[in-house]
């Protein structure tokens, strides 16, 4: 027997969707054993009353009917209202997602689905969506691997099928500009970005046209102002005066402001100035005032001579960029308490370490790292790009253990498929086509890591997670080198390896570096998981539905969490809620309430052992955010970013709770946020 589906198309019966729906109703009302006991008397009647349909296609709609009317005649009226309503959930999410114009063969999300609508499938020329998720996927996963061709045309198709195999289950997604983009005339699937700005005009606006086309191609870009000369500084050219880095960060700013990314989303940028620059106080108060560089992030370069003249208590100097002399001196204590000081009120300036990235960064030899992308992830030298994906985490954990197995193979697929990324993109410019084939760095990183574990049931601020998040790293690294050694033996080294650490100790890699870790964004809600290595915001939100009417709705995570330890009941579901925390309610043994802790439960130092974890396998660096409460006081924020230096961090970024008037997501009223949320924030930028 076939189905007749509500668009008419067949498909094969299968009986475990029914099995599935049953069971799901049951377990609404009943306790599991009920549940089961409830599933074996139903399903064979159900069964035995489908097959008498004399006609070789049943529509779904009859099946569903069967269903209830069995439920209803064994006794079961309360199972059948239950079945009605899922029936019913299931009708308006499809009206729901056919109002957006979208068919989805994938069953995702409506949050997924709606981000899909508004950034990713391709449009006719009157805006209208003219393409599916599995078509997107499609169409993504049969252009990258295009690249076979250029090594072994033999290996397209398999490929094609397993790239698409992996974003369908979404178990891998890769950035969203290879999302948007791969298929398409931009063809432009990079993320991450670094342009030069050197100390002239010319530079300067050769670098914000760069920027310009960067970003319409859906890119990030950081830039370091380092080399600016500083405010007030001799202009050779007219005998005037130089207007400093702060200014020309401005015009930057601007062009971001009307420069749409593919028409899409506004770019983002990184802005770092080096701790000594003369204009380095200008620069940390910049943001202090409203509406000013909205479109960037920023922060001061530390050097590790900072670090040891602050702790020494003593004067460090400043140094004009054009003639290297000192200007002047300021007390490491006093910069770095207004630094400390500015993040505290408006959650920037960040910091990045720049001698530890000099220092570890495998292809030192070609020059010094000055900048990143705008996360922070992504530590480039000038011009160079690079592409990254997500593993999603959650999908590798089966009965409360890591399908390490299953791990191993996306990560193996996910570092093939950016390397073909490389070398299938088409570049916004010549010399980051070079620079970017000639040290082919990628960043395959993780999303969904506070749900695996809370699968695994882990809390987040424990020292078994810190522990845990080493091992995981650890094995992803080793994983990653394995995937970029056996491309290597397939199509050779990247063309700068004589350059590179790599090639001292004889290690053959395809790829300059191979790990980092993003916030995630978009992406994350695409694959219905948590973003990057975040914690887990709330555990119940509400989402606007049909007519304007509000549903509250608990933490997926949660509810399956709360059925596995057989504590399912529809009453505790009803409390649950609308809450924000587990703390307060009866009834939650405590290693439920302890694995599933949320951001604002989480003190800081927990936050910063779980990135250090990370960033001790990562090749890049690692993007997150430490998140601090309302009470915080500026002394935390001091003694977080020395600890952040004494963990071996690459970089550090703060958020005190109510710092920003606008924030995106609020305690109070956290649950209407994430609803009209389609992206997360890292700092003042919406990400994805």
């Amino acid at each position: 027997m076939r189905v007749i589906k509500r668009d008419e198309k067949l498909e094969e019966f299968n009986y475990l969707k029914i099995h599935n729906a049953i069971s799901k109703a049951a377990k609404e009302v009943l306790n599991d054993k009920e549940a089961d006991n409830l599933l074996k008397i139903i399903l064979p009647r159900a069964l035995a009353a489908i097959k008498k349909y004399e006609k070789q296609a049943i529509p779904i709609e009859y099946i569903q009917d069967i269903v209830e009317e069995t439920l209803m005649k064994a006794g079961y009226p309360q199972v059948a209202k239950a079945y009605i309503l899922y029936r019913n959930y299931r009708q308006d999410l499809r009206v729901a997602k056919e109002k957006l114009g979208i068919k989805d063969g994938l069953k995702l999300s409506l949050n997924a689905i709606s981000v899909l609508s508004q950034r990713y499938l391709l449009r006719d020329d009157r805006r209208r969506v003219i393409e599916t998720p599995v078509a997107m996927f499609k169409r993504v996963s049969d252009y990258v691997a295009k690249a076979e061709r250029n090594f072994s045309s033999k290996n397209e198709g398999y490929f094609a099928r397993k790239f698409y195999e992996k974003m369908s289950s979404l178990e891998f997604l890769p950035n969203s500009p290879t999302l948007m983009n791969a298929g398409t005339k931009l063809g432009q699937l990079s993320a991450c970005f670094v342009l030069p700005v050197n100390d002239s005009m010319e530079d300067v606006f050769n670098s914000l046209k760069a920027m310009a086309l960067i970003h319409q191609t859906g890119g990030g870009t950081g830039f370091s102002f380092s080399r600016i000369r500083p405010k007030g500084d001799l202009v050779l050219s007219t005998k005037g005066q130089a207007s400093g880095p702060v200014s020309f960060m401005q015009i930057f700013d601007k062009a971001t402001d009307v420069v749409m990314q593919g028409g899409r989303r506004r770019g983002a940028n990184m802005g770092i100035l080096k701790v000594n620059h003369p204009d380095i106080v200008e620069f940390v108060e910049a943001k202090l005032k409203e509406g000013v560089l909205e479109n960037f992030n920023i922060s001061v370069g530390i050097t590790d001579d900072f670090i040891k003249t602050l702790r020494s208590n003593g004067y460090i100097e400043l140094i004009n960029p054009r003639t290297r002399l000192s200007v002047k001196k300021i007390k490491a204590k006093t910069l770095f308490s207004l630094i400390s000081l500015c993040a505290y009120k408006y959650a920037d300036p960040g910091l990045i370490f720049l001698d530890r990235i000099n220092k570890t960064h495998p292809l030192r030899a070609l020059g010094a790292i000055e900048a990143t992308n705008p996360c922070g992830e992504i530590p480039l030298l000038p011009y160079e790009s690079c592409n990254l994906a997500s593993v999603n985490l959650a999908k590798f954990v089966r009965n409360k253990k890591v399908n390490w197995q299953a791990l191993e193979e996306a990560v193996k697929i996910g570092v093939r498929f950016l390397d073909n990324v490389i070398e299938i993109n088409k570049y916004p410019l010549k010399q980051i086509e070079e620079i970017t084939k000639a040290n082919r760095k990628v960043g395959l990183g993780v999303m969904g890591f506070a749900d695996m574990l809370i699968k695994l049931r882990i809390p987040y601020n424990s020292k078994e997670a810190v522990r845990f998040a080493r091992v995981l790293m650890r094995f992803i690294r080793k994983s990653s080198l394995r995937a970029s050694y056996e491309l290597a033996k397939e199509r050779g080294v990247f063309k700068n390896y004589k350059y590179s650490i790599y090639a001292k100790k004889n290690l053959r890699l395809r790829n300059a570096t191979v790990n980092s870790i993003a916030p995630t964004g978009t992406i994350s809600i695409i694959a219905g998981c948590s973003s990057g290595i975040e914690p887990v915001f709330a555990l119940s939100f509400s989402r606007n539905v049909l007519e304007g009417n509000r549903l509250f709705e608990v933490n997926p995570l949660l509810e399956e969490v709360i059925r596995e330890e057989g504590l399912y009941s529809r009453s505790l579901m009803d409390v649950l809620k609308g809450e924000s925390t587990l703390k307060n309610i009866k009834g939650i043994p405590s290693i439920i309430k302890k694995t599933f802790v949320t951001t604002f439960d989480i003190n800081a130092m927990d936050h910063l052992k779980i990135q250090a974890a990370f960033q001790e396998y990562t090749d890049n660096a690692v993007s997150k955010t430490i998140n601090l409460s309302e009470n915080a006081t500026l002394e935390d924020v001091e003694q977080i970013y020395l600890a952040a230096y004494d963990l071996k961090l690459k970089g550090i970024t703060i958020y005190r709770y109510g710092s920003k008037a606008g924030q995106v997501l609020r305690k109070e009223d956290y649950e209407k946020e994430i609803a009209n949320t389609t992206g997360s924030c890292f700092r003042n930028i919406c990400i994805a």
